[in-house]
């Protein structure tokens, strides 16, 4: 039996989320995507590189194409601190141009009806001194075994990230870093946001203390998945009793190989931390999951392969395990959806809305072509991250689609015209 499709579907009922003060009139999500397209607050000089950028008018105008009313977008990564990030072109939310030029984007997403999340993203040893000016930190000095993607300012080419060890963060410094993005979060509702989304997965700052080959602290902090999970946990209660619980949202990939997070014993530590987030946060406003099946780096292959030396089954595993803990906690999934397998997952059960990011970058109107039935256009992944001159290429210029048929119309005419060798 074919599921459900376009209006038909679960994916255009409403749901709450926010512990019911908000309530979403579709079940499609932007996802968080980082595209280094914020501009900086100072010109770079020999003896200064400019460290801090900021959304603009451009940035506003991004987010405003993609909202539809009543639905949820949820903001690129923001760094809660300079030391949380400094790639160009990636924005914070601890200065005070972060405040105004967020607060463009927030309003031009409410002038449609829709509703947006802050992403607060904290990379950890993900990023390095090259990139922030600060020494990079993490639960342990184990640096990434790897090169870095971009080249930092002032660099001729990609840096090796062992080259750059991160400084294991003290009890003191961990202290410092959740008040960072507690004022962070102030500052996103100071400027518009309707919440906040804790990047918790991907490999960045908090899944660093969940995993066992990262954090390798005898603390309070790690040696078991319990101590693993108590950085994630304090941040998550301080953040709710800065914004509200009912304000939080956290995403999270328990199965995820990003950054080299292999650490082990997946089903005991994301389960004891849902089920710690559920007890002490039950207003939550959602929890964002990355489904085990998607993987950006590595093939499917070398990923069965490190699930299986965890002991577990690739066939098998799923979320439900967490979903059963969350209960009635809204749970999203993430990772890969689009217009051919979308359908029919919500009336599953299995979760609440999908997010959906690649496609909803090539795609402005996704949610009415999802609706209407309409094919998807492509996306250019060259053209994902900046920063780069015409800052409006692969970003603001992609058509909705009256736009592409119009388009595709006008070139089928001209190629069925005979053209006259006459003068």
């Amino acid at each position: 039996m074919e599921p459900p499709r376009g209006i038909s579907s679960k994916i255009f009922e409403p749901l709450k989320i926010g512990n019911g003060k908000i309530e979403l009139k579709h079940r499609v999500v932007l996802a968080p995507l980082t595209r280094n397209r914020c501009v900086s607050l100072s010109e770079d000089t020999p003896s200064s590189i400019n460290r801090i950028w900021y959304p603009d008018e451009l940035v506003s105008l991004y987010y405003a194409q993609r909202a539809t009313k009543g639905g949820l977008l949820i903001s690129e990564g923001i760094a809660p601190n300079l030391e949380g990030n400094g790639m160009p072109g990636v924005p914070g939310l601890f200065h005070s141009s972060h405040i105004s030029g967020w607060r463009k984007v927030t309003e031009a997403v409410h002038a449609k009806g829709g509703c947006i999340y802050a992403q607060l993203w904290h990379a950890g040893r993900v990023t390095i001194e090259p990139f922030s000016g600060m020494p990079s930190v993490a639960p342990s000095a184990i640096p990434l075994d790897a090169a870095t993607r971009r080249t930092p300012p002032g660099y001729s080419g990609p840096v090796q990230y062992r080259d750059y060890p991160p400084v294991e963060l003290s009890k003191d410094h961990i202290k410092r870093t959740i008040s960072d993005y507690c004022k962070a979060a102030q500052m996103a509702m100071e400027a518009g946001f309707d919440g906040v989304e804790i990047h918790g997965g991907n490999g960045y700052l908090p899944e660093q203390f969940l995993s066992s080959n990262i954090n390798q602290r005898t603390d309070e902090y790690g040696g078991s998945p319990q101590k693993r999970c108590q950085f994630v946990i304090e941040l998550m209660q301080g953040l709710a009793q800065t914004i509200g619980g009912e304000n939080c949202a956290i995403r999270l990939s328990p199965f995820g190989l990003f950054n080299q997070t292999f650490g082990e014993q997946r089903i005991e530590t994301w389960s004891f931390l849902c089920e710690k987030l559920k007890k002490t946060i039950p207003n939550l406003s959602y929890i964002s999951l990355i489904e085990p099946r998607y993987e950006q780096i590595h093939s499917y292959n070398e990923k069965d392969t490190v699930i299986r030396a965890w002991g577990l089954n690739p066939s098998t595993i799923n979320l439900k395990f967490l979903r059963e803990i969350m209960g009635d906690t809204p749970f999203f999934s993430a990772g890969g959806w689009d217009d051919t397998n979308c359908w029919g997952v919500l009336e599953t059960g299995e979760c609440d809305a999908l997010v959906m990011g690649r496609y909803f970058l090539s795609n402005p109107d996704l949610v009415e072509r999802l609706r209407l039935g309409k094919s998807l256009m492509k996306y250019d992944r060259a053209t994902f991250y900046g920063p780069m001159k015409d800052r409006h290429i692969g970003y603001t210029d992609y058509p909705i689609w009256e736009e592409q048929e119009l388009t595709e119309g006008k070139l089928e005419v001209l190629e069925g015209v005979e053209v006259s060798a006459e003068p």
